[in-house]
């Protein structure tokens, strides 16, 4: 977050600024260390203590943490949210902060996303889904195995255009509209040409003003497992005219969950300000009829979308656009 209040030129407190800051996991790593805890009565009352002394920190361990965390650190008394949809978090949470410009309940919101979901019940619960990939992740590539877990945050600072003109900041980019839809087709697989999915990026592209024609690179989930990969190519050669470049970062930073939409967006904004699109990483045989961008790219981008799809069919899509 400090990295992101210094490239926009802020300083804390913040008061009047809003914050949304999502997660899929939370604080699940220390439930997992209390849980362990509580089931070794020998131990308990030294161990417990030593965690979670007479049980009062039990509270800052809410899924809500990261969001309470960065309103105290900017001295907020604005707006405090903290959505959880799965992968589809970050760019959720990244739309609510987009609404609450847009309504005008505030001027300025950090949003994004952290995870980190490097655990023993997350991992166990990947492999047994046979999900995991063994020697690393290659989304859209013919021999990809699965997908890698990662660690990280993404957070950003959104302003209205008349705040952000009035502070004389440079902008990376325009947020121009979300789609956001859920079809609670299985509780962990994609739906084959899912209707909901398609929805969601209907619904970006009308409430952005755009058409799929105006769109110069998607940054697609892309985990590198076989159902979503396939999906995710069906929709886009479905819906977009051929040539439109296409990636996933997830190669290079593994599969950050509910924080990888939000990571995704930065990622967008990136390509808009310098004109270089992210690059497929681990791409060597691509399985898919589509203009995968296997290394970095340099490209006169214009509209951008990013998609991220979770579990329990979560679609949410985020389109950007240069600000002129």
């Amino acid at each position: 977050m400090a990295d992101a209040l210094e490239d926009a030129g802020l300083e804390a407190p913040l008061s009047n600024s809003g914050v949304v800051v999502g997660s899929s996991r939370g604080c699940q790593a220390a439930w997992e260390q209390l849980a362990k805890v509580l089931r070794s009565k020998d131990s308990l009352d030294q161990e417990q203590d030593a965690l979670f002394p007479n049980l009062e920190y039990w509270l800052d361990t809410l899924p809500h943490q990261a969001a309470i965390a960065t309103a105290r650190q900017i001295g907020s008394t604005g707006p405090v949210l903290a959505p959880m949809a799965a992968c589809a978090t970050g760019i959720w949470a990244i739309a609510r902060g987009f609404e609450l410009i847009q309504t005008g309940q505030c001027h300025q919101v950090l949003a994004g996303a952290v995870e980190a979901p490097i655990t023993p019940l997350t991992l166990v619960g990947f492999e047994q889904m046979g999900a995991l990939a063994q020697t690393g992740a290659y989304p859209f590539d013919r021999q990809r195995e699965g997908l890698v877990l990662g660690e990280g945050a993404a957070i950003l600072v959104l302003e209205s255009a008349e705040f952000a003109l009035s502070r004389g900041i440079p902008i990376y980019g325009q947020l121009l509209g979300f789609g956001l839809t859920c079809d609670a087709y299985h509780r962990s697989a994609p739906r084959a040409m899912s209707k909901s999915a398609f929805t969601a990026i209907k619904q970006c592209l009308e409430r952005s003003g755009l058409s799929p024609l105006d769109i110069d690179y998607i940054h697609a989930h892309g985990t590198g497992t076989r159902l979503n990969d396939e999906n995710e190519a069906q929709l886009i050669e479905h819906l977009f005219p051929e040539g439109v470049a296409v990636s996933s970062t997830k190669g290079a930073t593994g599969h950050t969950l509910g924080a990888s939409g939000a990571i995704g967006a930065a990622f967008c904004s990136l390509a808009l300000k310098h004109r270089v699109l992210p690059p497929c990483v681990g791409l060597r045989e691509p399985e898919f009829d589509l203009n995968l961008v296997a290394e970095a790219r340099q490209c006169n981008v214009g509209g951008v979308l990013c998609f991220s799809f979770g579990f329990g069919g979560q679609n949410a899509v985020m389109a950007l656009g240069k600000y002129y």
